[in-house]
């Protein structure tokens, strides 16, 4: 997209007024032409699988050249591999159930009504978001399993990546007899786009979905003229209670945290409970430094293991991304409760604990998108939750809160059913 064709205001004006269309031939659309749209998707990611990786060679190269860190470029990196797993992902959304016209909850009046709360598309939704070109074949199929039209924008990293996945969510749009304005790429890096989508596209865009750093969640959440669903940072934590059997607290911190570093739901702290640090955190902190992990910890820490670094204030509130992890040790599940309320990012935090009034007061007072109970924090993943996909895991606590799939790309509305009922 450029300024040849008109200004980019009304290039965008114009992507306004398509999504408006693609979202009612969605509406108007069956559950099952949706889902031969998502899985013709899939086919057309496979069959242009090199197209793709050739366009994503190009973005990496420039990422290198431009010394990008190396945990951006590697949640930029495609291989055959993950395009692969961007085709099943893609067909995963199409199996799932259809949220559209499901039925909530429903109860009748003394008066004769009968009330139904009925799941209904959002609309036009905007995503915008950096680095992780599959973000482009995820978002596609969630929202058009959920029935809404979208308009998305990636970042200028991947920009080459993301419009070789969208000519391929095209092919699979026309394929099923909907139209291209059903999924629409923002393809200019002019940050101005940005602005104008914020700005609603005249009242097109009924929710923004930021996915990011956090400069672009807070621009995002300061500019935008429509409702906004947050994806703030992985700050993520994995307390080990006094009872933790050892050998999990040992699995679990190791995978939570060096299984895949780059991604948002990776640990970065790792509280100890005081009562025992003495029994878990040498022998958690050995497999951690055997895996290639550093440690950063506070002065408890470091009484019981001396080989690590001295934290700061700042690598409490760090979402690394990075093998780097912040290690303290407090004062039972209170003390951890009030350490993740003062530095977290309310997104996935786990206790490892055999306690089960321990675990479930932990599960009570931390107030994350996830809490998880003797299970790693890298299974914050809307394919995990059985989603298919996610958009991403949402920070905020209205409307949505974890995993973001299809179903939480919906609304409701309600129906009312009389036989001629008039109000006195």
């Amino acid at each position: 997209m450029d300024d040849a064709g008109g200004s980019l205001q009304a290039q965008m004006s114009a992507m306004g007024r398509g999504g408006r269309d693609g979202a009612m031939a969605l509406r108007m659309s069956d559950a099952a032409t949706r889902t031969r749209a998502i899985e013709a998707i899939a086919a057309a990611v496979r069959a242009d699988a090199q197209t793709i990786l050739a366009a994503n060679a190009r973005d990496v190269a420039e990422a290198e050249a431009s010394k990008m860190a190396p945990a951006m470029i590697d949640r930029l990196r495609l291989d055959a591999e993950r395009v692969e797993a961007m085709a099943r992902g893609i067909e995963a959304v199409a199996a799932i159930p259809d949220p559209l016209g499901a039925e909530m909850d429903r109860w009748d009046r003394p008066n004769g009504l009968d009330i139904a709360r009925v799941r209904t598309p959002i609309g036009v939704i905007a995503i915008i978001y950096e680095s992780r070109p599959n973000v482009t074949a995820d978002a596609a199929a969630l929202c058009i399993r959920s029935g809404n039209a979208a308009i998305l924008r990636g970042g200028s990293e991947c920009l080459a990546s993301n419009l070789a996945i969208h000519a391929a969510v095209a092919k699979g749009l026309v394929a099923a007899g909907l139209p291209k304005t059903c999924v629409q790429m923002v393809g200019t890096a002019d940050r101005a786009a940005v602005g104008l989508m914020l700005s609603g596209l005249e009242g097109a865009i009924q929710l923004i979905i930021p996915r990011g750093g956090k400069s672009l969640v807070a621009r995002v959440q300061q500019e935008a003229r429509a409702p906004v669903l947050g994806h703030l940072e992985g700050v993520n934590h994995v307390f080990l209670h006094a009872s933790a059997d050892l050998d999990k607290a040992i699995a679990i911190t190791v995978n939570a945290k060096m299984r895949r570093v780059s991604v948002c739901g990776a640990a970065e702290t790792l509280l100890v409970d005081s009562a025992d640090a003495q029994r878990l955190l040498p022998a958690v902190a050995k497999a951690l430094r055997a895996a290639g992990c550093e440690l950063r910890g506070d002065a408890r820490s470091r009484a019981l293991v001396p080989e690590m670094l001295e934290a700061t204030e700042q690598d409490w509130q760090t979402e690394y991304l990075a093998a780097i992890m912040s290690v303290a040790v407090v004062d039972g599940v209170d003390g951890a409760a009030a350490h993740i309320a003062a530095y977290g990012s309310a997104h996935t935090d786990a206790i490892v604990a055999e306690d089960k009034i321990a675990a479930e007061r932990f599960a009570d007072l931390v107030d994350s998108a996830i809490v998880l109970i003797n299970a790693s924090t890298q299974y914050a993943d809307g394919s995990e939750f059985g989603f298919g996909a996610e958009i991403g895991i949402a920070t905020d606590r209205l409307h949505a809160r974890g995993p973001v799939g299809a179903e939480q790309l919906t609304t409701y509305k309600y129906v009312v059913r009389g036989s001629g009922q008039t109000r006195p």
